[in-house]
């Protein structure tokens, strides 16, 4: 799936299963709530700490996948909703990043 068919998808799915957009702003309160369930994966599956039930362990790269999947979803959403194109805005911030960032990466010691 290509970005603009996700947009195009999540656009599909909400006018027809989930009747309306919510607000940005409440999409908003909601990418920040999934990032924050996301950190708590990356939390317990790469940091210091632990997942109090052992089956929340067991099954963690899952967990982690369907936040990461969930913040896509809202940020999508979001997108849609302010009618941003994602795939021109991922092209140009490419570009930024390639005149930026053409030798710095490079002549970093610590990389």
């Amino acid at each position: 799936m290509t970005i603009s068919e996700a947009q195009q998808t999540v656009d599909q799915w909400i006018k027809t299963v989930g009747v309306r957009y919510f607000s940005e702003l409440t999409n908003m309160a909601i990418l920040t709530e999934e990032v924050g369930e996301l950190s708590r994966h990356m939390a317990r599956i790469f940091g210091d700490q632990s997942y109090r039930k052992p089956e929340d362990a067991e099954q963690a790269r899952t967990l982690m996948a369907d936040e990461m999947a969930d913040v896509l979803w809202v940020l999508i959403c979001l997108a849609n909703q302010t009618g941003t194109d994602l795939t021109a805005a991922l092209r140009k911030n490419f570009e930024k990043k390639n005149i930026r960032d053409a030798v710095r990466h490079l002549n970093n010691k610590k990389l």
